[in-house]
């Protein structure tokens, strides 16, 4: 996400290390690089000019306080300006209303249906609501096929009419079946097209005016950068949308939409959206994109995807055996499960600060644990739970049976060793588990 603009940023702060002071000299060249590089992240030039002028202006006359360098400063001042440019604070969704409205719009092909599907699942499974989702396209019959499969997926019903081609009548229609359903919240997808035309404007915002939406949501492809800003106002113009969706995100994103689309509208981004697992979905904040652009990582949101897995019962039974140094590969295994339910492999390692621009060129498939879960499911349940009982000829018919070398078995049953130890090393510091306790909290 954003790796040519992290690295752009990056290039530009160099320049002022070492320095004692900022001063006019120093921070014009910065200040011309960061234009630049907001620039070729597509961001419209004037936009990019009024950033970097209030850059320079916060930074001209400056004192660098006490072990922090002119680089440093300017790095914090950039990254509250980036702040205020993408919203300064992250935008609630309106779900009060019993039910509540929430109208999806967008251009075809920017993934309207698919996070149609992800807001119903964050809804249902973060919030407590009981979602309707509601397949109003009319041009597309996969789109109602799509919604209908994502629908099962989540354990969410889809309310379609086929044979209707009035989406305003679906829409109401569904409206009053949700009431008779207790659906508290629905979530209406309506039709798209491969460019602005009237036809579509017209018919979505005739649902507007039919249903009354607590939320109208316009769904963009981030990867079209400044086509998606001009998309959005020409949108908002006609429905006067409450908010912002950024899908893919994942994809090779320059960042010019993210970055310059509130600024334009002024309209809040309320989510982002990354590949096609259907929990892949954020509420933005503003904050934290900034330090995720500027290389500073996103420890919050890596905290609050690990506590959404955290199950406190399984944690305490854990906990138990690390204290009796009794962890096994069952709990290794587990602790895999939980942490690929967390997103992305790359995405996540590049949420702890100074991680991202190391592991930038490096390729980290979220196949990255098949061959150690292939290992330990090639183990007897006696051996997964007794390491210590796998020996020289075990190991060769778990690499047989893994499909690994010998020396891939040795190596990990070799890392696995060292991780107990550690464990071990931390049980005896946190006297009977009291630190390992704290340092959980």
């Amino acid at each position: 996400m954003f790796e040519s603009l992290s690295e752009r940023l990056d290039s530009a702060f160099k320049q002022l290390k070492g320095e004692g002071r900022i001063s006019e000299i120093n921070v014009a060249s910065t200040v011309k690089e960061i234009r630049r590089a907001l620039v070729d992240a597509d961001v419209n030039y004037k936009i990019a000019k009024d950033f970097t002028d209030r850059v320079r202006e916060k930074a001209l006359g400056e004192k660098v306080i006490t072990a922090i360098s002119p680089g440093q400063l300017m790095v914090k001042i950039v990254k509250d300006e980036l702040t205020e440019l993408m919203g300064g604070s992250e935008a609630e969704l309106d779900v009060k209303s019993n039910p509540s409205i929430i109208l999806i719009a967008g251009l075809q092909g920017s993934g309207k249906t698919t996070f149609s599907g992800k807001l119903a699942n964050f809804l249902k499974t973060k919030k407590g609501k009981k979602p309707l989702l509601v397949a109003a396209d009319i041009y597309r019959p996969a789109a109602i096929d799509q919604l209908k499969v994502l629908g099962e997926q989540i354990g969410v019903e889809v309310y379609s009419e086929p044979e209707n081609k009035d989406a305003v009548k679906i829409a109401q229609n569904a409206i009053a079946h949700a009431k008779q359903n207790n659906n508290n919240i629905i979530i209406i997808d309506t039709a798209g097209r491969l460019a602005v035309d009237e036809v579509m404007m017209t018919e979505v915002a005739n649902v507007k005016a039919a249903v009354k939406p607590n939320e109208i949501l316009f769904v963009v492809d981030s990867m079209t950068g400044q086509d998606a800003v001009n998309t959005a106002k020409a949108f908002n113009e006609r429905l006067d949308f409450s908010g912002v969706v950024l899908t893919k995100l994942d994809g090779d994103t320059r960042g010019g939409a993210a970055l310059t689309i509130k600024y334009t509208v002024e309209k809040p981004i309320k989510f982002v959206s990354m590949g096609e697992k259907l929990d892949t979905l954020d509420v933005f904040y503003p904050e934290r994109m900034a330090q995720r652009i500027l290389g500073m990582g996103d420890i919050t949101t890596l905290v609050e995807r690990a506590q959404a897995q955290f199950d406190e019962e399984q944690a305490k039974k854990l906990e138990k055996k690390i204290r009796q140094n009794q962890f096994d590969f069952e709990d290794f295994r587990e602790q895999l499960q939980q942490i690929k339910k967390m997103g992305n492999l790359k995405d996540l390692m590049a949420m702890i600060p100074g991680v991202g621009k190391a592991i930038k060129d490096i390729d980290i498939s979220d196949d990255a644990f098949k061959g150690i879960e292939a290992m330990i499911g090639s183990m007897t349940p006696y051996e997964r739970n007794n390491p210590d009982s796998i020996d020289g000829s075990r190991r060769k018919r778990i690499a047989k049976g893994s499909g690994k070398d010998i020396q891939d078995v040795n190596q990990f049953m070799k890392q696995f060793d060292q991780m107990r130890q550690m464990m071990k090393m931390m049980n005896k510091f946190g006297a009977g588990g009291k630190g390992l306790r704290a340092l959980g909290r």
